[in-house]
């Protein structure tokens, strides 16, 4: 009988009012949303902006390193025509000139030889195409250099192609 007392009993709900967001509420809302789309597309523009330089960086890094390479075979037969001896001591100096004329614009272009006689092989940057022994040469010395490797910066333009001393 108690459980009928109680069912009967008048229960008393307690309604919350749902309350609507009043105009002032509702743009600022607006504004918000709004605001945050602004600062996302002007992250993505910016985003663009910086990719579309590096990809112009690299494509001019990637022309200049490939208009110094056919520069390379000029270098190497200045290389052979100072290697040469000469009674002529006015074309031996105008081939010098030639040859330091062309060090001084590559280097201009931040491109510079590498891959001397003594320094360490270095499998990143030279292709060893002979080994040798010698007890005057260090480990992974250069023992001889084939053909100078050049480099305009970090990047590889040619590898040196040398002998090493094991």
């Amino acid at each position: 009988m108690l459980t009928k007392k109680k069912a009967q009993e008048p229960v008393e709900e307690t309604v919350e009012e749902i309350k609507e967001p009043t105009e002032l509420e509702k743009k600022e809302a607006e504004l918000a949303a709004e605001h945050d789309q602004y600062l996302r597309l002007a992250a993505e523009y910016d985003n663009f902006r910086k990719r579309s330089q590096r990809e112009k960086d690299a494509i001019y890094s990637d022309a200049m390193s490939d208009t110094a390479k056919k520069f390379l075979p000029v270098y190497d037969n200045l290389l052979r025509a100072l290697s040469n001896d000469t009674a002529d001591e006015a074309y031996k100096k105008g081939v010098e000139m030639i040859m330091n004329e062309l060090l001084k614009i590559l280097g201009g272009m931040n491109i510079a030889p590498f891959g001397a006689v003594g320094e360490e092989f270095d499998p990143e940057k030279h292709n060893a195409v002979m080994h040798c022994e010698d007890e005057n040469l260090g480990e992974n010395e250069i023992a001889e250099v084939f053909q100078t490797g050049f480099a305009m910066g970090e990047k590889i333009i040619r590898f040196a192609m040398v002998k090493v001393a094991n």
